[in-house]
């Protein structure tokens, strides 16, 4: 594992963050104040390459690694998360099950406007009763004749009430457990497939995120997403791969929250001296600088493993979950540094410890995680 980026990775780097400069950053605070989904920046992001990094250039991604992919999602969660959180769900859930497991006909009609950002994809796995047991879900998929049938309902999901494009985790066999869980694309349009409003959240609020209702959904056999009864092994692995993103994300959250931090402390002044000269703040910074360095070198290791095509499941719990948590002490921190102007919207800083929570939850909680690298370690030393 090697600790610099590359010359490409690097190139990345410059040039996401260059475009978060001029088109993302300065309407953050606007649209998290009235949420208002950016389509024609995502699609941006979609020509740009951002919505197919990592996938199959025979359908339009770019063929990159993962840790290129962490890059270009720390500079989109350091400019604005809720940008980030749609091009991470989007990518890393809905189109990567496509390229995990989709047929070439499957990939050819979906995947290929996925990467473009002609389409927007929904991955639909939470219901109302079941989040962290997300394998109890009561969504079902009956057979009937030459057709499946679907019927229940999704929660909590990104870009439920504007995608074109869903994937839908459903009960195809429910004496089998988990191994009778099978998945399913659905176009939008479908008859008997609704969406709720978009959901009033506390952050990350330009992301689209809703409720999906199948009320006698009809698709063919053509609409089964690899085998049946492996939707939720498949799941597992992409979910997997998923918080290597979210932990990224996080890391992009803290950076901006410790950006911020340095520059009011250099400007606000106190007791005749700029606060950056106390003691107490430099503390803070110092120990958000070092959580966040920290953060970032889990995240790459997890995507390094990945690359490598070695396990990577308990680091990339372990990456989430510290960067998680990192990214809700910074931004708990750098409000702090601001005191009562950092309580404010005013500032960005309210709006990042809002948009932190997030990676605590999303892709599995913190308790989740936790209980993943604790069954790693347990298994490994039987």
């Amino acid at each position: 594992m090697h600790f610099q980026l590359t010359d490409e990775q690097r190139q990345i780097e410059e040039t996401i963050r260059d475009f978060c400069r001029n088109e993302v950053a300065p309407h953050a605070a606007e649209r998290d104040a009235d949420p208002t989904f950016p389509f024609e920046t995502f699609r941006a992001l979609g020509r740009l390459g951002v919505l197919g990094m990592c996938h199959d250039p025979e359908y339009g991604g770019a063929g990159l690694d993962a840790q290129s992919f962490t890059v270009a999602i720390e500079e989109l969660a350091a400019a604005d998360a809720s940008l980030c959180l749609s091009v991470a769900a989007h990518h890393s859930l809905c189109a990567a099950h496509l390229a995990l497991v989709g047929s070439p006909e499957q990939k050819r009609r979906y995947l290929t406007r996925l990467v473009t950002g002609e389409a927007i994809g929904a991955w639909a796995l939470t219901e109302p009763g079941s989040g962290s047991d997300a394998s109890a879900m009561k969504t079902r998929a009956e057979r009937r004749g030459d057709r499946w049938v679907l019927t229940g309902s999704k929660a909590f999901i990104t870009h439920g009430s504007i995608a074109d494009v869903y994937v839908i985790l459903a009960r195809t066999d429910p004496s089998k457990g988990r191994r009778g869980i099978s998945a399913f694309v659905v176009e939008k349009g479908t008859r008997g497939l609704s969406t709720g409003r978009n959901e009033k959240k506390l952050g990350v609020r330009a992301s689209d995120t809703a409720q999906v209702f199948l009320e006698g959904v009809e698709l063919s056999d053509d609409a089964l997403l690899g085998r049946e009864g492996e939707g939720f092994v498949d799941t597992l692995r992409i979910l997997d791969a998923g918080r290597i993103g979210i932990g990224a994300m996080a890391v992009g959250i803290a950076r901006a929250a410790l950006e911020a931090s340095i520059r009011y402390a250099r400007e606000r002044r106190a007791f005749g001296r700029p606060i950056a000269e106390m003691q107490a703040i430099q503390w803070k910074i110092a120990d958000m600088a070092t959580e966040i360095d920290a953060a970032r070198l889990l995240v790459r290791r997890a995507a390094w493993l990945k690359d490598q095509g070695r396990p990577f499941s308990k680091e990339a719990s372990m990456a989430k979950l510290f960067a998680s948590e990192a990214a809700s002490r910074a931004t708990n921190q750098a409000i702090q540094i601001h005191g009562g102007y950092g309580y404010l919207q005013d500032y960005p800083v309210e709006r990042y410890m809002r948009d932190a929570k997030l990676t605590e939850i999303g892709e599995g909680t913190s308790e989740i995680q936790r209980l993943v690298i604790a069954r790693h370690l347990l298994e490994a030393a039987a």
